[in-house]
């Protein structure tokens, strides 16, 4: 059923890379009110493993986008669904799973700074920096690709994949 799939990061890599971005995470907000901001839907998977390796308290919400524009250059950006909890005040931590162009991520990290937040910072599952056409700083990264249309753990294509426990890199099969 997956042939078309090459493993990319091990559901064990992942698991280890949470533990220590949770303890990094956690020494950067000690003794801070903290709001982490899951980016839906992929980053539902990797928030959840992120927020249960916190050992300090914080706040959980989140925000779904759309991007209406030309497929390979930014649009306007939408929230499907906004934040319920103001974030004036917070220290705010954006969860996502994939950091590429950085369009959708700037246009998110500037409207959640202009609501006055103490501090704003990204953290994501990949961080592909080569393929980074916005100014766009992941100050917590699991894994750092260079290539790769990637699925699994969150990560999707036309909404399927999203359930497998790693990640994987698609290929079209021959033909398409």
């Amino acid at each position: 059923m997956y042939e078309n799939l090459i493993p990319v990061i091990t559901r064990e890599a992942i698991a280890s890379r949470v533990e220590e971005l949770g303890a990094a995470i956690s020494a950067e907000y000690a003794g801070k009110d903290l709001l982490v901001v899951g980016v839906l839907k992929g980053a539902f998977m990797f928030l959840s493993d992120v927020v249960r390796s916190l050992t300090i308290p914080a706040r959980v919400d989140f925000v779904r986008l759309a991007s209406y524009g030309a497929k390979d250059s930014p649009g306007e950006l939408k929230f499907q669904q906004d934040l319920e909890t103001p974030v004036e005040g917070r220290h705010i931590l954006v969860v996502e799973d994939i950091v590429d162009t950085g369009h959708s991520m700037a246009l998110l990290l500037d409207v959640l700074a202009a609501r006055n937040p103490l501090s704003v910072k990204l953290c994501s599952l990949i961080d592909k920096a080569e393929r980074r056409q916005a100014h766009v700083k992941v100050d917590f990264y699991g894994f750092r690709l260079a290539k790769g249309f990637l699925v699994g753990y969150g990560l999707d294509f036309a909404e399927d994949y999203r359930c497998l426990p790693a990640v994987y890199e698609l290929i079209q099969p021959k033909g398409c």
